[in-house]
């Protein structure tokens, strides 16, 4: 899969110059929605199939900052699937320097519309198989 990038916004940096910590998770949510958008699953196609994917935990441990006008990439990968949970994993970079700024992780369930748990295969199974290619793809990454 094709790594996110973003460069850093001027509003995103805070009083010492550099990135504020908030944006980080930002980030990895907009990597995650790239990746599904990747996959051919865009939030809104998922959405229209009545499936919703809310971040059940999220952490980030900061490397190194990064600052204003820095282009930076975040990969993502899927750490593991077991058709009801997923857990991501995100490296966060500077894209010019290869410098790691930050790892993350994030869990995720699936639900309907109705907010109850969906498993994947039964329900969702195109979106399924497509995530379990992807892990499948990671593992030999």
């Amino acid at each position: 899969m094709k790594i996110y990038e973003h460069k850093v916004k001027y509003y995103e940096t805070d009083k010492m110059g550099i990135v504020h910590h908030s944006n980080y998770i930002r980030w990895m949510e907009s990597a995650r929605m790239d990746l599904f958008e990747q996959m051919g699953f865009p939030f809104a196609r998922l959405e229209e199939m009545g499936a919703i994917s809310p971040v059940v935990s999220v952490s980030c441990e900061y490397k190194s900052p990064t600052k204003f006008d820095d282009k930076i990439g975040i990969k993502v990968e899927v750490e593991e699937f077991k058709g009801v949970r997923l857990f991501l994993k995100y490296t966060v970079f500077n894209a010019e320097t290869n410098v790691t700024a930050a790892i993350g992780h994030s869990s995720h369930c699936f639900v309907d519309s109705d907010n109850k748990p969906v498993v994947l295969k039964k329900h969702f199974p195109e979106f399924d198989a497509a995530l379990r290619n992807l892990l499948c793809y990671n593992a030999t990454d």
